[in-house]
């Protein structure tokens, strides 16, 4: 069942519309913003509706945090109002609602509504799904990466959380196709995937493809030392699959890893990490390959083997 969510001052109002609406749908009702938008956040609601005049909090207040928030800004919100003034409908459209409903309510509006915009929504999070995986392995893809990446990095420095970035790819990647052909590289490129993807399994951890044979990862929450060692395992699981290859380094496919982890302050600049997790990357091929270089964003440097 669908999963409606009712922001509404108005407790009555709220009863009101979720009269109209819980014989098709899980309504949810709360009474002020700041409810509202922790609630909404949990991620499990297809439709939102908001009321415009709400103390502390108004809608217009609340719909612009909502579309400032990674987990809340594609669902459809339902503006409330008692409002004639075309101006406030149109300032809540131009903010991103996808729709308005006027006081008194009509059940069959309300309903009809409901319904269009959760279909709506469903064949949006469809093809924007298409649009942000990579068809090779499965995974995000590097569109996907740039829209998370800012938000999750925003999210770290409010929580005063640390923030890994890590880039790595296939060593010897070429070779490996010029010995085996494309097909063969391409099998291996979702094998690496597949096997990142498996020990990137927490709510937060996130994995994309960066290009080629060449992938970027974002954990929150780990220190840096637990976070150089928790990359390693990750490189050594890909040894460990023996898929052959032709090259100096090993004689199976390995790959190389290069990451920072801070916790991001005000005056921090994400591109300037992701330069130094690449730094790191290439400082790891330097050295021989096959292994992990991490950086805690400051002096302090940690090299495998």
């Amino acid at each position: 069942m669908e999963h409606i969510l009712v922001i509404d001052d108005s407790r009555a109002q709220a009863e009101y519309l979720k009269s109209i609406l819980s014989s098709d749908y899980a309504v949810t009702t709360c009474q002020n913003g700041e409810e509202g938008l922790d609630l909404a956040k949990s991620g499990q609601f297809s439709l939102i509706f908001l009321d415009i005049i709400m103390p502390e909090m108004d809608g217009f207040t609340l719909l612009r945090k909502l579309q400032e928030t990674l987990v809340t800004k594609y669902i459809p919100v339902i503006l409330i109002t008692g409002l004639s003034d075309v101006q406030h409908e149109e300032k809540g459209l131009t903010l991103g609602a996808v729709d308005y409903i006027t006081k008194p309510f009509s059940p069959i509006t309300v309903k009809a509504r409901a319904n269009t915009h959760i279909k709506l929504f469903h064949y949006q999070m469809h093809f924007m799904k298409q649009a942000m995986v990579d068809q090779l392995t499965g995974i995000a893809n590097r569109r996907r990466y740039k829209e998370y990446s800012i938000a999750k990095w925003r999210e770290a420095g409010r929580l005063g959380l640390p923030f890994t970035l890590c880039i790595f790819d296939i060593d010897k990647f070429k070779t490996y196709n010029d010995t085996f052909g494309h097909p063969a590289g391409d099998k291996v490129i979702a094998a690496v995937a597949k096997t990142a993807s498996s020990y990137l399994q927490r709510a937060t951890d996130f994995l994309a493809r960066y290009g080629g044979e060449e992938f970027v990862a974002i954990v929150v929450g780990m220190e840096a030392q637990e976070a150089f060692q928790f990359f390693q395992k990750i490189r050594q699981a890909v040894e460990d699959l023996h898929m052959p290859h032709n090259s100096a380094v090993s004689p199976w496919v390995t790959i190389s890893i290069g990451g920072v982890t801070l916790v991001p302050q005000n005056d921090d600049v994400y591109d300037t990490y992701l330069k130094i997790a690449d730094n790191m990357l290439y400082d790891a091929k330097e050295h021989g390959r096959n292994r992990v270089v991490w950086s805690n964003g400051n002096e302090e440097q940690w090299r495998e083997k």
